[in-house]
């Protein structure tokens, strides 16, 4: 299968080519998204597997901006699509895909059209159907990707439904409760900004500046992971997870006074929802204040770099527990209200963020504390959890076996929601969609 995909505030442009093997078929099925796939003989399977033929990725250059510039992103689309296309073609064998698949949202719509409009006249010249899919639901479905990839051999496991899903991202913070391929219940979002957002902006505000000039791309939440611990985290990173409500609650002091409060601590402290401003907003109050205290004495460097390692440990800390505060007040529900059959027994854990090792320590860390480590975690590999094209390439693989294809007269959408039961009727709300003969 192939597909390409374009996210609409992100400063990626990305091609893939996808050959998905259905189980007990001949041959595999092929999908293009502004990039093609060939089919190929090859012997009937009894699980479904994925190969991913191409895949490549061209990050623009935002460094100027200090985090992404969405004209300089736009520029970046449409100065590296053409000629990603014509690498991924030379993979085609000269064969036309299936279909071809691309992002439609949720985003800016002027970034999305560039992918979108180049996805439909690839469909119109080859004369194939086009799937246009939500670009959460492929964060969603990336674990049954890296189940299905046949190299390196997976032993991922495939989620099936129902499951949890936590998909956190620079412009996404939400806990879904995924029933169906279609059917994603929203259980919590953001109130302010994603948490991805209010991390690279931390980011900015705590990593010395040479640190920060000396990274390649402005995904400054992996350089405050990386500076907050050199030395990797060291296997546990010394979490424990508070095993009361008042421990966590309670505000964390540093040891030179300041104080960082949990998200909705003192108020909404068991409402599903997250907020990630006000923690946002402290850390920049102290840093633009006080932030000379950090530095003593200019000479005393290494003193400077170890208090604000122990600021960006804290911060992170507190953000990803409020992550899992929401995590468990939906499991207890769903315990409450869901017949055993139906009641999720994993979480999967998608977008950029979940890229972060500490997040990954903390979940596990803090549900085992609570009683939920029977509760499976999912995250993909650090590569598949930002974003890419093979997720997109997938998602339309499986709106396509389910019978839904996109009328070409559709236009890119800039709010999307997940959820059937929200006012814009979720992923097959909105117009455009047509069942294939």
């Amino acid at each position: 299968m192939t597909c390409n995909e374009l996210t609409p505030t992100s400063d990626d442009t990305c091609v893939a080519i996808l050959e998905k093997h259905p189980p007990n078929a001949p041959a595999p099925l092929t999908v293009a998204s502004a990039a093609s796939a060939c089919p190929s003989d090859a012997p009937a399977r009894d699980q479904a597997t994925a190969k991913l033929v191409f895949h490549k990725k061209i990050t623009s250059d935002n460094s100027k901006h200090r985090g992404i510039h969405p004209i300089a992103a736009l520029e970046s689309h449409q100065a590296s699509l053409a000629g990603l296309i014509q690498d991924a073609l030379r993979h085609t064998k000269h064969r036309k895909p299936d279909f071809v698949s691309v992002t439609r949202g949720p985003g800016m719509r002027t970034n999305l059209s560039c992918g979108l409009d180049v996805a439909k006249g690839l469909a119109l010249a080859w004369q194939v159907p086009l799937v246009a899919v939500h670009h959460m639901q492929a964060h969603a479905l990336t674990p049954r990707l890296v189940s299905a990839l046949e190299k390196p051999a997976s032993t991922f496991p495939a989620p099936a439904f129902p499951f949890f899903s936590l998909l956190v991202s620079g412009g996404h913070t939400m806990l879904l409760h995924s029933k169906a391929l279609t059917d994603h219940g929203i259980l919590a979002s953001t109130a302010d900004v994603a948490i991805g957002d209010m991390i690279d902006k931390v980011a900015r505000l705590i990593v010395p500046s040479e640190m920060l000039n000396a990274h390649a791309t402005t995904a400054y939440g992996a350089v405050l992971e990386k500076f907050a611990f050199p030395d990797g985290g060291v296997d546990d990173y010394g979490y424990r997870a508070p095993r009361k409500r008042a421990e966590e609650l309670a505000p964390s002091v540093m040891e030179w006074g300041w104080s960082l409060s949990p998200p909705l601590s003192t108020h909404k402290a068991r409402t599903m929802q997250f907020s990630f401003s006000g923690l946002g907003s402290t850390v920049e109050t102290y840093m633009r204040e006080f932030g000379h205290e950090l530095d003593d004495n200019p000479r005393e460097e290494a003193q400077s770099l170890r208090k604000r390692r122990i600021f960006a440990r804290e911060v992170m800390r507190i953000a990803f527990q409020h992550l899992a505060s929401r995590v468990l007040l939906g499991l207890r529900e769903a315990a409450r209200s869901d017949t055993a059959a139906s009641l999720p027994d994993t979480l999967v854990v998608s977008g950029g963020v979940a890229a972060n090792n500490y997040l990954r320590t903390i979940l596990r860390g803090y549900l085992d504390a609570n009683g939920y480590s029977s509760v499976r975690l999912l995250f993909p590999p650090i590569a598949l959890c930002t974003d890419n094209a093979a997720m997109i390439a997938w998602a339309g693989c499986e709106m396509y076996e389910a019978g839904w294809i996109t009328a070409l007269s559709c236009s890119a959408i800039k709010r999307w929601s997940m959820d059937p039961a929200a006012e814009d009727g979720g992923i097959l709300g909105v117009s455009g969609w047509l069942r294939r003969s």
